[in-house]
Protein backbone atom coordinates (compact mmCIF):
# COMPACT_ATOMS: atom_id res chain seq x y z
CA UNK A 1 0.00 0.00 0.00
CA UNK A 2 1.04 3.57 -0.65
CA UNK A 3 1.64 5.43 2.62
CA UNK A 4 0.16 8.78 1.58
CA UNK A 5 -3.03 7.43 0.01
CA UNK A 6 -6.38 8.08 1.67
CA UNK A 7 -8.17 4.88 2.60
CA UNK A 8 -11.54 3.82 4.00
CA UNK A 9 -12.52 0.51 5.57
CA UNK A 10 -15.97 -0.96 4.84
CA UNK A 11 -16.59 -3.87 7.21
CA UNK A 12 -19.51 -6.23 6.55
CA UNK A 13 -19.85 -7.24 10.21
CA UNK A 14 -21.83 -10.47 9.77
CA UNK A 15 -19.61 -11.64 6.92
CA UNK A 16 -16.39 -10.91 8.83
CA UNK A 17 -17.74 -12.60 11.97
CA UNK A 18 -18.61 -15.77 10.00
CA UNK A 19 -15.17 -15.84 8.39
CA UNK A 20 -13.19 -15.40 11.61
CA UNK A 21 -15.42 -17.91 13.43
CA UNK A 22 -14.70 -20.46 10.67
CA UNK A 23 -10.97 -19.72 11.04
CA UNK A 24 -11.14 -19.99 14.85
CA UNK A 25 -10.05 -16.52 15.96
CA UNK A 26 -11.56 -13.25 17.16
CA UNK A 27 -10.87 -9.80 15.75
CA UNK A 28 -9.26 -7.23 18.04
CA UNK A 29 -10.86 -4.10 16.59
CA UNK A 30 -8.39 -1.77 18.30
CA UNK A 31 -5.50 -3.60 16.62
CA UNK A 32 -7.36 -3.69 13.29
CA UNK A 33 -7.74 0.09 13.31
CA UNK A 34 -4.07 0.60 14.26
CA UNK A 35 -2.90 -1.78 11.53
CA UNK A 36 -4.69 0.10 8.75
CA UNK A 37 -3.83 3.53 10.21
CA UNK A 38 -0.17 2.48 9.94
CA UNK A 39 -0.57 1.68 6.22
CA UNK A 40 -1.84 5.08 5.07
CA UNK A 41 -4.17 7.95 5.91
CA UNK A 42 -7.31 6.20 7.18
CA UNK A 43 -10.16 8.61 6.57
CA UNK A 44 -13.01 6.46 7.84
CA UNK A 45 -13.74 2.94 9.15
CA UNK A 46 -17.35 1.82 8.72
CA UNK A 47 -18.83 -1.21 10.50
CA UNK A 48 -22.18 -2.53 9.20
CA UNK A 49 -24.56 -4.95 10.90
CA UNK A 50 -28.25 -5.73 11.24
CA UNK A 51 -30.05 -5.88 14.58
CA UNK A 52 -33.04 -8.03 15.45
CA UNK A 53 -36.13 -6.15 16.53
CA UNK A 54 -37.75 -6.98 19.88
CA UNK A 55 -34.45 -8.08 21.42
CA UNK A 56 -34.18 -6.16 24.68
CA UNK A 57 -30.49 -7.01 24.93
CA UNK A 58 -28.46 -7.97 21.89
CA UNK A 59 -25.13 -9.73 22.44
CA UNK A 60 -23.61 -7.48 19.75
CA UNK A 61 -24.67 -4.23 21.48
CA UNK A 62 -21.53 -3.91 23.71
CA UNK A 63 -19.32 -4.34 20.62
CA UNK A 64 -21.25 -1.69 18.67
CA UNK A 65 -21.05 0.75 21.59
CA UNK A 66 -17.30 0.14 21.91
CA UNK A 67 -16.74 0.61 18.15
CA UNK A 68 -18.81 3.80 18.17
CA UNK A 69 -16.61 5.33 20.91
CA UNK A 70 -13.32 4.11 19.42
CA UNK A 71 -13.03 5.48 15.92
CA UNK A 72 -15.54 3.46 13.90
CA UNK A 73 -18.67 4.73 12.13
CA UNK A 74 -21.30 2.14 13.05
CA UNK A 75 -24.17 1.63 10.58
CA UNK A 76 -27.09 -0.56 11.67
CA UNK A 77 -30.59 -1.40 10.53
CA UNK A 78 -33.31 -3.71 11.81
CA UNK A 79 -33.46 -7.17 10.28
CA UNK A 80 -36.82 -8.33 8.91
CA UNK A 81 -38.49 -11.32 10.55
CA UNK A 82 -40.72 -13.51 8.40
CA UNK A 83 -42.30 -16.97 8.38
CA UNK A 84 -41.08 -19.38 5.70
CA UNK A 85 -43.19 -21.93 3.77
CA UNK A 86 -42.68 -24.52 6.56
CA UNK A 87 -44.00 -22.08 9.16
CA UNK A 88 -40.56 -21.45 10.73
CA UNK A 89 -39.57 -17.97 11.83
CA UNK A 90 -36.62 -16.63 9.87
CA UNK A 91 -34.60 -13.44 9.95
CA UNK A 92 -33.50 -11.70 6.77
CA UNK A 93 -31.11 -8.79 6.76
CA UNK A 94 -28.04 -7.68 4.91
CA UNK A 95 -26.27 -4.37 4.56
CA UNK A 96 -25.28 -4.60 0.87
CA UNK A 97 -27.17 -1.46 -0.21
CA UNK A 98 -25.82 0.62 2.71
CA UNK A 99 -22.26 -0.51 1.95
CA UNK A 100 -22.67 0.22 -1.77
CA UNK A 101 -24.13 3.70 -1.18
CA UNK A 102 -21.38 4.68 1.28
CA UNK A 103 -18.70 3.33 -1.08
CA UNK A 104 -20.01 5.41 -3.99
CA UNK A 105 -20.18 8.50 -1.76
CA UNK A 106 -16.49 8.06 -0.91
CA UNK A 107 -15.51 8.60 -4.57
CA UNK A 108 -13.43 11.77 -4.73
CA UNK A 109 -12.59 11.59 -1.01
CA UNK A 110 -10.39 8.48 -0.89
CA UNK A 111 -7.91 6.68 -3.15
CA UNK A 112 -8.35 3.17 -1.78
CA UNK A 113 -11.31 1.27 -0.33
CA UNK A 114 -10.71 -1.87 1.74
CA UNK A 115 -13.80 -4.07 1.79
CA UNK A 116 -14.10 -6.73 4.49
CA UNK A 117 -16.49 -9.18 2.82
CA UNK A 118 -16.45 -12.24 0.60
CA UNK A 119 -19.94 -11.65 -0.80
CA UNK A 120 -19.95 -12.05 -4.58
CA UNK A 121 -22.74 -9.47 -4.87
CA UNK A 122 -20.06 -6.81 -4.34
CA UNK A 123 -18.20 -7.66 -7.57
CA UNK A 124 -20.09 -5.04 -9.64
CA UNK A 125 -19.58 -2.44 -6.88
CA UNK A 126 -15.82 -3.08 -6.92
CA UNK A 127 -15.80 -2.76 -10.71
CA UNK A 128 -17.75 0.54 -10.55
CA UNK A 129 -15.31 1.97 -7.98
CA UNK A 130 -12.35 0.92 -10.12
CA UNK A 131 -13.88 2.65 -13.17
CA UNK A 132 -13.92 5.84 -11.05
CA UNK A 133 -10.19 5.48 -10.40
CA UNK A 134 -10.20 3.91 -6.91
CA UNK A 135 -8.11 0.96 -5.83
CA UNK A 136 -10.14 -1.72 -4.07
CA UNK A 137 -8.76 -4.38 -1.74
CA UNK A 138 -10.94 -7.21 -0.48
CA UNK A 139 -10.37 -8.97 2.86
CA UNK A 140 -11.81 -12.47 3.34
CA UNK A 141 -10.41 -16.01 3.26
CA UNK A 142 -9.77 -18.91 0.89
CA UNK A 143 -8.50 -21.09 3.76
CA UNK A 144 -11.94 -22.57 4.56
CA UNK A 145 -13.75 -25.35 2.74
CA UNK A 146 -15.47 -24.02 0.68
CA UNK A 147 -13.66 -20.64 0.50
CA UNK A 148 -15.66 -17.79 2.05
CA UNK A 149 -14.88 -15.38 -0.78
CA UNK A 150 -16.66 -15.58 -4.11
CA UNK A 151 -14.16 -16.30 -6.87
CA UNK A 152 -15.38 -13.46 -9.13
CA UNK A 153 -15.06 -10.92 -6.28
CA UNK A 154 -11.50 -12.09 -5.59
CA UNK A 155 -10.59 -11.76 -9.29
CA UNK A 156 -12.12 -8.28 -9.53
CA UNK A 157 -10.28 -6.85 -6.52
CA UNK A 158 -6.98 -5.03 -7.06
CA UNK A 159 -5.61 -6.77 -3.98
CA UNK A 160 -6.94 -9.78 -2.06
CA UNK A 161 -5.91 -10.05 1.60
CA UNK A 162 -6.49 -13.33 3.39
CA UNK A 163 -7.61 -13.03 7.00
CA UNK A 164 -5.19 -15.84 7.88
CA UNK A 165 -2.28 -13.61 6.82
CA UNK A 166 -3.65 -10.73 8.91
CA UNK A 167 -4.43 -12.83 12.00
CA UNK A 168 -1.14 -12.05 13.78
CA UNK A 169 -1.76 -8.31 13.35
CA UNK A 170 -5.53 -8.00 13.96
CA UNK A 171 -6.43 -11.12 15.95
CA UNK A 172 -7.24 -11.12 19.64
CA UNK A 173 -4.71 -12.84 21.89
CA UNK A 174 -6.13 -16.35 22.63
CA UNK A 175 -4.90 -16.06 26.27
CA UNK A 176 -7.01 -12.91 26.63
CA UNK A 177 -10.01 -14.81 25.30
CA UNK A 178 -9.43 -17.61 27.81
CA UNK A 179 -9.30 -15.05 30.60
CA UNK A 180 -12.58 -13.54 29.46
CA UNK A 181 -14.33 -16.90 29.62
CA UNK A 182 -13.50 -17.05 33.33
CA UNK A 183 -14.88 -13.57 34.01
CA UNK A 184 -18.14 -13.05 35.87
CA UNK A 185 -21.07 -13.51 33.48
CA UNK A 186 -22.49 -10.15 32.39
CA UNK A 187 -25.85 -10.66 34.05
CA UNK A 188 -24.13 -11.08 37.44
CA UNK A 189 -22.08 -7.89 37.16
CA UNK A 190 -23.03 -4.99 39.37
CA UNK A 191 -24.45 -2.05 37.51
CA UNK A 192 -22.10 0.85 37.01
CA UNK A 193 -19.00 -1.29 36.47
CA UNK A 194 -16.77 0.01 33.68
CA UNK A 195 -17.33 -2.07 30.52
CA UNK A 196 -14.41 -4.05 29.17
CA UNK A 197 -13.70 -4.06 25.44
CA UNK A 198 -16.18 -6.67 24.15
CA UNK A 199 -15.56 -9.55 21.81
CA UNK A 200 -17.15 -9.59 18.37
CA UNK A 201 -20.20 -11.81 18.22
Amino acid sequence: MISNEKTALLIDGANLYSATKALGFDIDYKRLLKEFQSRGYLLRAFYYTTLIEDQEYSSIRPLLDWLDYNGYSVVTKLAKEFTDSQGRRRVRGNMDIEIAVDAMELIGHVDHIILFSGDGDFRCLVEALQRKGLRVSVVSTIQTQPPLIADDLRRQADVFMDLVDLQAKIGRDPAERQGRMQETPRFLERRGAAPAEPQDG
